[in-house]
């Protein structure tokens, strides 16, 4: 079988970040990337990270003064191990991750029932895309507001060296219990990875 497919929907990432079926491969989400939400949502209660990996978003977040819980499915060596946020049995005032790729649906449809404030994903832009997801989830539930990045972000595997640049576009979409109906398009402002970069 090959692993680089996304599960829902038959979109092949490139090699450089694949869906990550066994549990031992993942990309570190870059702190200036959780700065740009942070910097843009304000949250109140407490903040649940359920992809947290080695806690590289989990780390920004707890700039934000709000308590921040993280969990993951595999032992990354940050937060809680086997916590399975497609069958969550917790809810938190905020959940903010950037999901797995073969999950990001099932993490939409999680995370609306388990939230009871804000609900912010770290997504591709594409992810606007496709009349299934028309279907099950932005004609029920559409984000109050989609974040679009200026800047490419660029994912690399655990210890890898840094260099060339994304090619994919990116986007924070949020769903918030308190916004009026409707979603607003906003654009994050340059200068976040320069300002945040590791």
């Amino acid at each position: 079988m090959d692993t680089t497919y996304n599960l829902n929907g038959g979109y092949k990432p490139t090699l450089k970040r694949f869906a990550d079926l066994g549990g031992p491969d993942f990309f570190p989400t870059p702190r200036w990337a959780t700065y740009a939400l942070i910097d843009n949502e304000s949250f109140k209660g407490d903040i649940w990270e359920p992809a947290c990996g080695d806690g590289s978003m989990s780390v920004v977040l707890e700039d934000t003064g709000r308590p921040v819980a993280s969990s993951d499915l595999y032992d990354r060596g940050y937060g809680e191990r086997g916590v399975d946020f497609l069958s969550p049995n917790r809810r938190a005032s905020n959940i903010v991750t950037n999901p797995p790729y073969n999950a990001a649906e099932g993490f939409v449809r999680s995370g609306l029932s388990s939230v009871d404030q804000k609900f912010a994903l770290l997504l591709r832009l594409a992810f606007l895309e496709g009349a299934n997801r028309q279907r099950t989830i932005f004609s029920e539930s559409p984000p109050s507001r989609v974040w679009v990045f200026s800047e490419r972000i660029t994912f690399y595997p655990a210890g890898a060296e840094r260099k060339g640049s994304g090619t994919t576009a990116y986007a924070w979409f949020v769903w918030d219990k308190d916004a009026p109906s409707g979603t607003e398009l906003r654009w994050l402002e340059p200068g976040y990875k320069a300002r945040y970069s590791d």
